[in-house]
């Protein structure tokens, strides 16, 4: 059994609530995550989930975290919820943050005929309806959380789990998709405890940077991420577990391809989370501040008008139909975008902790270096957070090349070209912003 927290929730401050509700298809539903898959989900192995802490610090500011066993999501969702949640319960939208665990066992769906994943859905009558639905679940969730606040206390711990490892191996003719054991990685395994007057833990928040790929079935899961959620519910009844991805564009869970794995890996990354809530876990008793900024994400120089007709004679069919879909972007609206508004959040618990949510499928480098560069001495990083448009390379990796440097983006039909080459230090930039402007004045250095 987990921990109890040191301080009493009568006089900690905090209020807090938790809840969940079921996601899953209500009927057999094309898949997201491998191109590979030609026909819809024919079993369910788990059954799927969005979860949804509240957190309100005594001082003014509630925060909610979402998190769904869901491939992503696509900027319209988010811009929804966050304008339904000020309308309804005066949630600012930098007090919310939604993540998706980017289970490869969900369905495919959009919101607002914008697909999820760069995908070109499959069945977009059901992707919608689904969409529509989710939203609307989400949406509930929410307030049911922000209507049951009570008296909790926080504590935070972490601990490690080594199944992650890079899937970017180097060869003559390039980076392909293969475990590489030298490759960087991030185990770390942040936990946010939340207990009640009794003692008991009421949600368990944990993430780690690993994409949710053990599975390549067709049927639906929240694969190692959620076995794990689903552990430690079984070890504490009445809590919600809830997962937070990591920076894991560039990590794969290996060994892998079996349901039997999926749950060795769940239970390991369970055992880890329990591990941490046992390793001397600090008591939160700082106030909450966040803030939520865009940034104009640069693309790499667009092709030209010629140079798409051109593509539109390659042999490769997915060549042809990007070709076909930004030449008609560029008849719509008479050139292609020259970059994509690309979400950053920072939240802040005083002087404690810093949490910083990144969209797209974020290599690990950012974590890393965030985690050296942040003035916080807990530093708590998070992808596949806001929005899910493509994966975002670092320096390094867009230099290397490959399927997270470059191909990928250059495979989808939604993106007019790669990413520039110098969005790392774009993004990083404006993290060290907005951690700046929310840092309590006693550590705030004069200027030199």
């Amino acid at each position: 059994m987990l921990l109890a927290a040191r301080v009493s929730a009568a006089d900690s401050g905090w209020r807090g609530a938790a809840a969940s509700v079921a996601v899953t298809p209500e009927k057999p539903a094309w898949m997201a995550g491998f191109g590979f898959r030609n026909r819809p989900s024919d079993s369910k192995g788990q059954d799927l989930y969005a979860k949804a802490l509240a957190l309100d610090d005594g001082a003014g500011h509630r925060l909610v975290v979402v998190t769904m066993d869901l491939i992503g999501m696509p900027r319209t969702l988010r811009k929804n919820l966050e304008r339904r949640a000020a309308a309804a319960w005066q949630l600012p939208p930098q007090f919310l943050l939604l993540n998706a665990s980017h289970t490869h066992s969900g369905p495919e769906y959009s919101v607002g005929g914008v697909p999820s994943d760069d995908m070109v859905l499959k069945d977009p009558a059901a992707g919608e309806a689904y969409g529509a639905q989710l939203e609307e679940k989400l949406f509930q969730l929410i307030g049911s959380v922000l209507g049951k606040l009570e008296p909790v206390t926080l504590t935070y711990s972490h601990a490690r789990a080594g199944f992650a490892m890079n899937r970017r191996f180097p060869t003559p003719t390039g980076f392909k998709n293969s475990p590489n054991p030298e490759g960087v990685v991030d185990h770390d395994v942040p936990v946010l405890r939340m207990a009640g007057t009794d003692g008991k833990t009421r949600a368990v928040l944990f993430g780690y940077a690993c994409h949710n790929t053990t599975l390549n079935l067709y049927q639906l899961s929240g694969d190692y991420a959620g076995y794990a959620q689903e552990y430690l519910e079984a070890a504490n009844p009445g809590a919600v577990a809830l997962f937070l991805n990591g920076c894991s564009g560039d990590q794969n869970p290996y060994p892998r391809g079996t349901v039997e794995l999926a749950r060795i890996h769940g239970r390991t990354l369970a055992t880890s989370v329990e591990s941490a809530l046992g390793a001397n876990p600090r008591s939160l008793v700082e106030p909450l501040a966040a803030a939520l900024a865009e940034i104009a994400l640069p693309y790499a120089p667009t092709p030209s008008r010629e140079e798409l007709q051109q593509a539109l004679a390659a042999p490769e069919r997915d060549q042809k139909e990007r070709a076909t879909k930004l030449l008609g972007q560029m008849a719509l609206t008479g050139r292609l975008p020259a970059d994509y508004p690309y979400p950053i959040q920072v939240i802040r618990f005083g002087t404690q902790i810093t949490l910083v949510a990144l969209g797209g499928e974020v290599v690990v480098d950012y974590a890393l270096r965030l985690k050296k560069e942040l003035s916080s001495s807990l530093v708590w990083v998070a992808s596949y957070s806001n929005d899910i448009m493509e994966y975002i390379p670092s320096r390094r990796v867009w230099e290397e090349g490959g399927y997270e440097g470059r191909d990928s983006i250059l495979s989808g039909p939604l993106h007019p070209g790669p990413w520039a080459a110098n969005v790392e230090e774009l993004i990083v930039a404006k993290v060290h912003d907005l951690d700046r402007a929310l840092r309590p004045a006693q550590l705030l250095r004069p200027a030199q």
